[in-house]
């Protein structure tokens, strides 16, 4: 897979350094990608592509739970090397236990992406004025709750 994502890249390097529009949207990259025939839909990747789309489609389902939050309705669970979804309304606890320690999990690798992404901007960019990032999130759900208490 890393093979095909650095022939990704490389397309959005060469998309640069055609001047084209920058920063893009993946649309806009994608469709001068087709059109400049870097990227052609493979049979094989078919199949990827939908699986791809359908995992993006079901982490966007929500339904309202009776206390009126609006929650995810499917859940990924990696067991071993494999990804399966299930439904929050039918999936066992064991199932919804592996996909929140996953989703967790992504959140931390995010958060320690995001620092070394600032301290890198701060150390390079920016050592004069840094850019200040808190990574406690316990106020911002305590608002977010806040604002949702409120409202009913």
């Amino acid at each position: 897979m890393s093979n095909y994502n650095e022939q990704m890249q490389r397309i959005v390097n060469e998309y640069i350094a055609a001047k084209q529009d920058w920063p893009a949207t993946t649309r806009q990259i994608a469709a001068w990608a087709v059109r400049e025939r870097k990227w052609q839909p493979q049979p094989a990747s078919l199949i990827s592509q939908c699986a791809e789309e359908l995992s993006v489609a079901m982490r966007e389902e929500t339904l309202v739970d009776p206390q009126g939050r609006a929650v995810r309705a499917k859940h990924a669970a990696r067991v071993h090397q494999s990804v399966f979804w299930g439904d929050i309304r039918t999936a066992s606890r064991e199932h919804m236990e592996v996909a929140f320690k996953g989703r967790r999990k992504q959140i931390v690798g995010d958060c320690r992406q995001l620092k070394w992404d600032v301290d890198s901007f701060n150390e390079n960019r920016a050592p004069v004025v840094p850019i200040q990032m808190s990574y406690n999130f316990t106020n911002d759900l305590m608002e977010i709750e806040a604002g949702r208490t409120a409202k009913t």
